[in-house]
């Protein structure tokens, strides 16, 4: 029995059937639309639906073979959405590559993380719209193979019902339109496939009586179903609930693989505080304001506050190390990696005093948000210090609600001071690793090109700064949280070529070539600033997790940040190794990066406890190139398949019995059938049979073996009878065709039996 209906719909009525499945599936992802927040995607969604179904219904017009409609589909939308999501960052792409593929792999991955941690309702990023739009490619693909090319309409319910799967599972209302226009077009499809063929006025009739039976069922369900859902036993049995709980807390990872993009991060705040300057550690300042020497205390110039530092690269990927506790956190106690500074108290002598309160929101980490400059820290519970990575650990990690404060010596630091310095490697160095630069193919190429960016520069400052401001211009490097593919073993050449990445990027681009210089550097993880909620008070999300690096200018200033980072991420770069602070208007004011919808967060500085992220503006791709693609390539296709049915109407025309012979002598003879010029026709029909007979065991009979003794005939007349035969060129095809088939169907059932030959029948 065959799995295409005999009632499967043909010609117009299988495009308007078609037209029907694609507003089926847009009606149906209304099902999830309560699980969203916003509907800035349905649109696209929509557009890729519809655009599908064109293709389909076009191909379905061209072909007769029920199942090449949805291959060509499947290829189409693989290649659209490839061509959407896998464009190199920044960059137009007509041909998908590998590259594209695997760039559209990764955001794959990372949707289907987002969806995993999220909580309804969801915010549509970029790659939670590629997992939506390919879901609904995918149902109007098989709703359209199930209803039209094989004409089993009822079962493409089962495709639409895929949508509400996720509505029905989290316990959340689909909505009415969702169910009367799915219903609607479901409806009428059914109407169209089954309805019998009729003419003129009957047809009219039996559609109208299709459309208001579709309407009346679709009624009655919306009006019968609270009604039935009201009844008792209804409400009995609980479906299990999935993601409806908070989202999980943030935390940072401290494996950095450069060779993954930026994809999860999430709105939640992960702590607030407030930053006063003080006279001492008792006496705070009744607002922000400059002391007897230093900067203005604020959020900015205070920088941002380091959970943790990285010193060990391989070339791909940061590995961590377990902190080494060389000291309890005491109140009152300075924290530095200087040891002629830990465990005093603060001093004003030494730099401005900011007072630092801190509350904990949704972070998880075992180490502490501390200032990047000496500090006193003030922490209920058991934390504490590693004065080799200058971190505060814990046993247990924070949790909602813990506070604690900071008394941070902030030192005037300026750029005379690094131009001054020298970068003697730390006396732990060997143990550390802040020199190591790993053996990769490409580590040469770094330093060569580390040493022709700072060419000139007579100082380890200027090299540093010729080093930030490289990575900084925009005309070197863009901000994107996409990554490339790996093309090498070293992750960082494969930057340095792109040319398109974020934090880590940029600060491990750094670090790896200040030590080419001979600049000890390390990576510092933690959190931008935040931005300030109005009442003395700043706000941190995960959105603000950023890396930076962090190079030693001898035990007298210690380790400094620098911002490679462009400040489209980061803000303005800390005062010492800001090029354009004396142009400023208000030197003591530092810039405090706004939340921007490109801020890190990423799923490389953040484990998969984040919920959403936004895509970045500046890098998101258009529809318009894929659709001018896909509309150039389907006239490319049209064109094609004009000249080829042209070129196959000309054949038809011209074909002659001789032509039709010769077309029959190539056709066989790649079967292993073959007779030579000077074998008659009448000749070549034994011929044919015994090599037959001898390959498969099996010699012609039926419809081929009726068409080949035809054609013999009619080339034998054509050949030697003083009259030539008027033969219509569809029926010399048409005999060609036969013979063919059949020889090929007799070769074909031989290899799969393997059966040895019998005695020819009598006869051939």
């Amino acid at each position: 029995m065959s799995i295409v209906a005999r009632r499967a719909p043909r010609g117009g009525r299988a495009a308007l059937a078609t037209g029907l499945v694609a507003i089926g599936t847009c009606a149906s992802t209304l099902a999830i639309a309560n699980l969203l927040s916003g509907s800035t995607s349905r649109g696209t969604i929509w557009f890729a639906v519809l655009l599908l179904a064109a293709v389909v219904a076009g191909v379905r017009a061209l072909t007769r073979t029920w199942f090449v409609p949805s291959l060509v589909g499947l290829v189409v939308a693989l290649v659209g959405v490839v061509l959407r999501y896998g464009a190199p960052p920044g960059r137009l792409q007509l041909v998908p590559d590998m590259d594209a593929w695997e760039r559209t792999r990764a955001v794959w991955g990372d949707g289907l993380d987002l969806i995993n941690v999220s909580v309804v309702p969801m915010d549509v990023t970029r790659p939670v719209e590629l997992v939506l739009l390919v879901g609904a490619l995918f149902v109007f693909l098989v709703a359209d193979l199930l209803a039209v090319a094989l004409g089993r309409a009822g079962w493409a319910g089962l495709a639409f019902l895929a949508m509400w799967i996720p509505s029905i599972s989290l316990g959340f209302g689909a909505g009415g339109w969702a169910l009367l226009w799915t219903g609607f077009a479901y409806l009428l499809l059914l109407a169209v496939t089954a309805a019998p063929h009729a003419a003129g006025r009957e047809r009219g009739r039996l559609a109208s009586a299709a459309v208001w039976s579709t309407a009346a069922v679709v009624a009655g369900a919306l009006v019968l179903g609270p009604l039935l859902a009201a009844l008792p036993g209804w409400s009995a049995v609980r479906l299990p609930s999935f993601g409806s709980g908070t989202i999980g807390p943030v935390s940072l990872s401290d494996q950095l693989d450069l060779r993954h993009s930026l994809g999860q991060r999430t709105g939640q705040t992960v702590y607030t505080y407030s930053v006063d300057a003080i006279e001492d550690a008792d006496a705070p300042l009744p607002a922000p304001s400059a002391t007897a020497r230093g900067p203005v205390v604020t959020a900015g110039n205070l920088g941002p506050l380091r959970a943790f530092t990285l010193t060990e690269f391989d070339g791909r990927q940061w590995t961590p190390t377990a902190p080494t506790a060389t000291g309890a956190v005491t109140a009152g106690e300075l924290l530095s990696s200087d040891p002629d500074l830990s465990g005093q108290a603060p001093s004003a002598e030494r730099g401005t005093l900011a007072q630092v309160d801190v509350k904990v929101g949704a972070l998880d980490e075992t180490r502490l948000p501390i200032g990047i400059f000496p500090r006193a820290v003030d922490v209920p519970g058991n934390w504490q210090y590693d004065a080799l990575r200058d971190e505060v650990f814990g046993s247990r990690a924070t949790s909602q609600g813990l506070q604690y404060s900071m008394v941070v010596e902030m030192p005037d630091l300026t750029s005379a001071d690094l131009e001054n310095a020298s970068t003697p490697p730390p006396a732990d160095a060997a143990e550390s690793g802040v020199l190591d630069v790993p053996a990769t193919s490409h580590s040469d190429d770094i330093a060569a090109l580390a040493a022709e960016i700072t060419e000139g520069a007579s100082t380890p400052y200027k090299q540093a700064m010729a080093l930030q401001a490289y990575f900084r211009s925009a005309a070197n490097f863009t901000y994107d949280t996409r990554v490339a593919p790996a093309k090498s073993d070293d992750a960082v050449w494969d930057f340095l070529q792109d040319t398109h990445g974020y934090c880590v990027q940029f600060a491990t681009s750094m670090t790896i070539m200040a030590r080419t210089l001979g600049i000890p550097a390390r990576v510092g993880i933690g959190f931008l600033p935040g931005s300030s909620d109005g009442d003395d008070s700043f706000v941190v999300t995960g959105k603000q997790a950023h890396a930076w690096p962090e190079l030693y200018f001898g035990p007298d200033l210690g380790w400094v940040r620098f911002e490679p980072t462009p400040a489209v991420q980061s803000g303005a770069p800390p005062v010492w190794s800001d090029p354009f602070r004396g142009a400023q208007t208000n030197p003591g004011q530092d810039q405090i990066p706004s939340a921007q919808p490109n801020e890190p967060g990423s799923t490389t500085t953040q484990e998969p406890g984040s919920a959403t992220s936004t895509p970045d503006a500046a890098t998101s791709t258009s529809w318009v190139p894929v659709a001018v693609t896909v509309v150039v390539v389907m006239l490319l296709a049209g064109i094609a398949g004009f000249v080829a049915l042209a070129h196959r109407r000309r054949r038809r025309v011209d074909l002659t019995p001789e032509a039709a012979w010769a077309r029959l002598r190539r056709g066989l003879g790649s079967r292993g059938i073959r007779w030579s010029d000077a074998t008659t026709p009448r000749t070549a029909v034994s011929l044919v049979q015994e090599q037959l007979f001898a390959q498969t065991g099996s010699t012609l009979e039926g419809v081929g073996e009726q068409s080949l003794a035809a054609l013999s005939r009619v080339v034998e007349q054509d050949r030697y009878a003083p009259r030539a035969p008027e033969v219509e060129p569809a029926v010399l095809e048409e005999w060609v065709r036969d013979i063919t088939d059949a020889v090929g169907t007799l070769v074909s059932d031989r290899s799969r039996r393997g059966a040895s030959p019998t005695a020819p029948r009598a006869g051939s």
